[in-house]
């Protein structure tokens, strides 16, 4: 592990941070929510070593596969699970109003409190709950193991609860770290809501080919898997997206034409800032 490159934007290099695994975590875990992300996060550190007796887990409706956990021995919706070490919220941000004081009875002094929810700062956080928190922003393949996480810890987070955050939060995918909070709105804009984006590119591609003339199963299979390689290819490659670009467009080419429609001035470009732009305001919202 090399050595925390703190970068110009400020933010700090993901695989430099984390000093803990999750085999040498220590105390108490608990999850609050274990929807698809709160699920997805649990399946992770399972499989990543967890000893699933240090792990509480609070859900009013668990799934089937949650209640299942329970016989590797995780403790599942306890009448007094007392304080914990760490406690992980990843219920709906529009519950916490609800949930959060329930959730206060398990934080002490210096339990670290971990948040994925949307829009819901730091301030409130330790307003409701208390503890030293730490918010952070998944995105869905997170329950592939192929999530980007980023976070932000409050001044009183200790480098060890850093760590212990890193590591709970790695168990998904990888792991960047911001130290201005108010970036937070346009990561949730960019990576929390992406996966989104790219899912409507693979429908509308889909649709496009229909109009061309395609059968429609066809489209959508040739659709899935050109969007579902091309992710691929770019998470293996170290050349730059705009490279990979170039090296599929020949100059008068099929790639060219299309690529002349979608890069003009009313093309992808204006319009993905405008939805980005959208996305962030309404993050900044629904932290007020």
């Amino acid at each position: 592990m090399g050595p925390c490159v703190r970068r110009d934007d400020g933010t700090i290099h993901g695989d430099t941070v984390n000093t803990n695994t999750l085999q040498n975590l220590h105390g108490t875990i608990a999850l609050a929510g274990a929807g698809k992300m709160g699920g997805a996060m649990l399946t992770g550190w399972l499989a990543g070593g967890l000893d699933a007796k240090r792990v509480v887990v609070i859900e009013p409706q668990p799934s089937a596969e949650i209640g299942a956990l329970a016989a590797q021995g995780i403790r599942l919706n306890p009448k007094d699970a007392g304080t914990v070490d760490t406690l992980v919220i990843a219920v709906k941000p529009q519950t916490f109003p609800e949930a959060g004081p329930a959730l206060k009875s398990f934080v002490g002094a210096s339990t670290l409190v971990v948040s994925i929810m949307a829009g819901t700062t730091i301030a409130a956080l330790e307003k409701v709950c208390g503890g030293a928190a730490v918010r952070a922003m998944p995105n869905t393949p997170a329950a592939i193991g192929r999530g980007i996480t980023v976070a932000v810890a409050a001044k009183k987070v200790s480098a060890a609860q850093r760590a212990t955050a890193d590591a709970l939060l790695r168990a998904t995918g990888s792991v960047e770290w911001v130290e201005d909070e108010s970036l937070m709105d346009a990561v949730t804009a960019v990576s929390g809501s992406g996966p989104a984006y790219v899912f409507l590119l693979a429908e509308e591609l889909a649709r496009a080919g229909v109009e061309a003339g395609l059968p429609a199963e066809l489209a959508t299979k040739l659709a899935r898997q050109t969007v579902a390689g091309s992710g691929e290819l770019l998470h293996r490659s170290e050349l730059a997206s705009a490279t990979l670009r170039q090296n599929v467009t020949s100059p008068g080419g099929t790639t060219a034409a299309a690529l002349e429609v979608l890069m003009a001035k009313d093309g992808l470009q204006p319009l993905m800032i405008r939805a980005i732009a959208a996305a962030t305001k309404r993050s900044k919202e629904l932290a007020k």
